[in-house]
């Protein structure tokens, strides 16, 4: 009956070992992947990962729930050997993880409860469940419920829904600041805020500082009084006095005087 105990315990930790490291293959694939592969890794692959790991648990449970299955928690494990110094059989095993088996590792090694912070919060969380009521609790679980049933609405509703909430927030959001376009138009028509460099050619308006074309490009038409005139300024391009009948010109009987000097001076030519 004993050896018959012995067998079955063993078979049914080879089979648990084998589970455990098919789960943990699964689990090294999956953080590869999110490590070296994450620019390439799809939502679906990501679920499907997390399918198939929790398939693997839920299989590992039911082997240990399965009637010819001993009972582990009936199995004590006391260590017969504790050394400070390092133990290659024990790291091989352990795939490096446990290298030496001390006495300060045992304890977290072969822990059959949780840690005592891990304790005191289940104690605590045990204590406010027990206080609240069952009304209480009910109200709680229908607001819940009702939050998920909310956000699950939201997440299921069309993309065209969501983007026409969101156009219709784009519009009733004003784009422009009318200060500053009424701003921009006067610097750009008006050249107003703008330095005397910077200014664009172009009329100005009563009451606006700058300069046209014609007062940027250099001086205006001014009067210029002809050398040798009477005195009276004449604008260039502009209409020339008239004379006076029966009277030339002071600079017309000067011209006369020197053509008929040098006709003396040079009868020849």
């Amino acid at each position: 009956m004993q050896q018959r105990e012995e067998k079955q315990l063993e078979a049914s930790i080879e089979s648990l070992i084998t589970r455990v490291a098919h789960l943990k293959n699964s689990l090294h694939s999956f953080i590869f992947k999110l490590e070296n592969e994450y620019d390439r890794l799809t939502w679906p692959s990501v679920l499907d990962n997390f399918a198939l790991l929790s398939g693997q648990l839920n299989t590992i449970n039911k082997l240990l729930r399965n009637e010819k299955t001993p009972s582990f928690r009936n199995q004590v494990i006391i260590p017969l050997l504790l050394s400070p110094d390092r133990d290659e059989d024990l790291a091989k095993l352990t795939e490096q993880r446990v290298p030496v088996f001390s006495h300060e590792i045992v304890p977290d090694h072969l822990r059959t409860k949780p840690d005592p912070e891990v304790e005191e919060q289940e104690k605590q969380l045990s204590a406010e469940a027990a206080r609240i009521g069952p009304e209480v609790a009910q109200k709680q679980i229908q607001t819940l419920n009702k939050l998920c049933s909310n956000l699950l609405e939201k997440l299921n509703n069309p993309r065209d829904d969501r983007e026409t909430e969101s156009a219709a927030l784009r519009q009733n959001k004003p784009s422009f600041n009318p200060a500053d376009t009424n701003a921009l138009v006067a610097a750009v028509g008006f050249g107003k805020g703008l330095s005397a460099k910077c200014r664009p050619p172009g009329p100005v308006p009563p009451g606006q500082p700058g300069q046209g074309p014609m007062m940027a490009g250099g001086p205006t038409l001014q009067q210029v009084t002809i050398a040798g005139s009477s005195g009276q300024p004449s604008a260039i391009g502009g209409p020339v006095p008239p004379q006076q009948p029966g009277q030339p010109g002071k600079m017309a009987s000067n011209i006369k005087t020197n053509i008929k000097s040098a006709s003396m001076q040079h009868p020849y030519r």
